[in-house]
């Protein structure tokens, strides 16, 4: 899973495996270590929201997606989905989550597991 942030925009984006994991079991995490503190990025399915939500605490940001979404995510044409989560203090939080694709560009990382991308015609 890859995560990227800029300013008050989250994006997760997950390879066909992690998807198929995620969608199966409704949970996906992975983590980065920095010395003596450990960084989380997680997606969990939540019963009982619509749209994106998402939380920072104790180091780990969780991502969720509707359960009801979250079940048919793996087998559908879907790429992602997308919300403006509003904040307590008014500012808006934007959320992106997003099959990750083959870049059509070069790149040195292993897209071996990526969706296909539908502009490579």
């Amino acid at each position: 899973m890859k995560i990227r942030i800029k300013g008050d925009s989250i994006r997760f984006r997950l390879t066909r495996t992690e998807v198929e994991t995620f969608c199966s079991e409704g949970l996906y995490s992975e983590q980065t270590n920095f010395n003596s503190t450990i960084f989380n990025y997680t997606l969990q399915a939540k019963d009982g929201i619509d749209g994106l939500k998402a939380e920072f605490q104790d180091n780990t940001i969780t991502m969720f997606l509707s359960k009801t979404d979250t079940d048919k995510w793996m087998d559908e044409a879907r790429v992602g989905y997308e919300n403006d989560m509003t904040l307590k203090n008014g500012k808006i939080l934007h959320l992106l989550l997003e099959k990750d694709f083959i870049c059509l560009d070069e790149t040195l990382e292993d897209q071996s597991d990526n969706y296909p991308n539908p502009k490579n015609g």
